[in-house]
């Protein structure tokens, strides 16, 4: 695999963790969550310079309806990651405060837990739309299996991950509505909750779930909309 591809993956890990991290807001504490806004956006205009292909194309080819898709979410995630971006230089109390950026807090505090949830979700769609690219990627990482025997336990492994596609994806229902996340979507409250008192991996794992959740839902609504277009 050559070099160029190790960085993608790289860079889409790191923008994974770095999203988990952002979600996570208070719990990591406001200047560290500054920073590591800093960092997302960084990563996020890297892994456009290493698919810089791909944006070239837009105005060139067909545009089929899974075409549209990614192009939809394409657009609305990058309207999202400036949103948070603007926002967050208003509201920023540590990285941008030499600039004395003041006012509009009230607008740019709503916007950003719009842009954050809501780009959390597209993302998580994002990724699953793109999920059988990244098997296939890091399959031919981690090498492949070969010979006559090599079918089987191919098909038991298959069944083993959406089984646990499936499992993932059900508790993503549940701690989506543990934590609430349809109330900050539909913006029925202008503050997120934390509890404080609980251990920090409880909230990774039930945001980690209902990433799962959607990315479950954007890998199988890709597939639906390729064997019917």
């Amino acid at each position: 695999m050559n070099g160029q591809r190790v960085l993608k993956i790289i860079v889409d890990i790191a923008m994974t963790a770095a999203l988990l991290l952002l979600m996570a807001f208070e719990l990591v504490g406001r200047q560290a969550h500054e920073w590591i806004g800093i960092v997302m956006f960084v990563l996020f205009v890297i892994h456009h310079i290493l698919n810089r292909k791909w944006t070239g194309h837009l105005l060139r080819g067909k545009y089929p309806p899974i075409r549209i898709l990614q192009t939809l979410l394409a657009v609305l995630i990058l309207i999202c990651m400036m949103s948070s971006m603007v926002s967050g230089i208003v509201l920023s109390e540590y990285v941008f405060e030499p600039f004395q950026i003041r006012g509009g807090w009230s607008w740019a505090g709503i916007l950003h837990m719009l842009a954050a949830y809501w780009g959390f979700l597209l993302m998580s769609l994002h990724v699953g739309i793109h999920w059988n690219m990244m098997l296939g990627i890091a399959g031919k990482a981690v090498g492949k299996s070969s010979g006559k025997d090599a079918a089987r336990p191919k098909a038991c492994g298959t069944w083993i991950i959406r089984l646990a596609g499936v499992l993932i994806a059900g508790y993503g229902i549940y701690a989506f509505g543990k934590r609430q996340i349809g109330m900050y979507l539909l913006l029925e409250s202008e503050f997120v909750f934390f509890n404080f008192e609980e251990l920090r991996i409880y909230f990774f794992i039930d945001y980690l779930a209902v990433m799962g959740l959607f990315i479950w839902i954007g890998h199988y609504a890709a597939k639906l909309i390729r064997k019917f277009s």
